[in-house]
């Protein structure tokens, strides 16, 4: 496994890495890497003949008082983890050759980068398509493999690539759990023991809404009674609804079809997402 940090020697080792045409697969990460990123380097070997991860913590994705100093880094774990995933390039540029002194331009995102965590975090999803519109250009991968589990930036990301004729294939993979149910996620390190214990409530939380919602109990009262168990729970949510899964729009009460249940909620200092795909009876 080759591991760059300049722009130059990233694109000689892409040249060499593609021989004579094989398809790149890119994973974008911030590190701290977990199981669920080392599913989507399997997931981009099984269809490209290359691999190239990027770690790579972005500052224009973290707003004011947000924990960008706190997030977690290990970069020879990360390093380590990556090469016995088969992963074939690493790209780990600083923060001066990812966006160079007097750097101007910036992506922004409508659609469905409005509400939700958009709201939460102004000028989060601004950074997020900046960076990977970057990391498409730096790499020229064919095929960019993004996690489930952050929803709402994969069809930011999507809807980038579709509006700007981006000559990359946008892959979904399915969320990355722990044993108990909750969502991998690097934040989860910052859990403490006793909040640990309790965290597995949210998936918990999301699997009985999405029963019931299959079931045809009225989707106010399901989400209503959600919220109250979360917050008893210990939990301070940020939201919980139910949505088209690629605008983000609201989904229509009493329409049956395939929604999308987003859920946003703090315990402690950390602040965990997860969704879940729902099957409206009726449908």
């Amino acid at each position: 496994m080759r591991v760059v940090h300049d722009l130059a020697e990233l694109r000689q080792a892409v040249r060499e890495l593609r021989g004579s045409g094989g398809r790149l697969g890119l994973v974008p990460t911030m590190g701290a890497l977990h199981q669920g990123h080392l599913a989507l380097v399997a997931a981009a070997r099984t269809s490209c003949q290359g691999v190239v991860a990027s770690i790579f913590v972005n500052p224009l994705q973290f707003g004011p008082g947000e924990d960008l100093a706190l997030y977690p880094r290990d970069q020879a774990g990360d390093l380590a983890k990556l090469e016995s995933a088969g992963c074939d390039l690493v790209w780990m540029p600083d923060v001066s050759v990812m966006y160079p002194p007097g750097g101007a331009t910036r992506i922004e995102v409508a659609g469905p980068a409005e509400g939700f965590e958009g709201r939460a975090r102004p000028g989060h999803f601004r950074g997020v398509a900046t960076v990977c519109a970057k990391l498409f250009h730096q790499t020229g991968a064919d095929l960019a493999v993004f996690g489930e589990k952050d929803w709402q930036q994969l069809q930011v990301i999507r809807r980038m690539v579709l509006d700007l004729d981006l000559p990359i294939t946008i892959q979904g993979h399915p969320t990355v759990r722990e044993p108990d149910g909750l969502a991998c996620s690097s934040r989860n390190l910052r859990l403490t023991a006793e909040e640990r214990a309790r965290a597995r409530h949210l998936p918990d939380t999301l699997l009985s809404v999405v029963g019931r919602l299959a079931a045809g109990e009225p989707a106010g009262l399901v989400l209503a009674q959600a919220l109250a168990s979360l917050q008893a729970a210990g939990f301070a949510p940020d939201y919980l609804a139910l949505v088209e899964p690629a605008s983000l729009q609201p989904w229509p009460d009493g329409q049956g079809g395939e929604a999308r249940l987003l859920a946003a909620a703090r315990l402690g200092s950390v602040r965990l997402l997860d969704n879940m795909a729902v099957r409206i009876a009726g449908g």
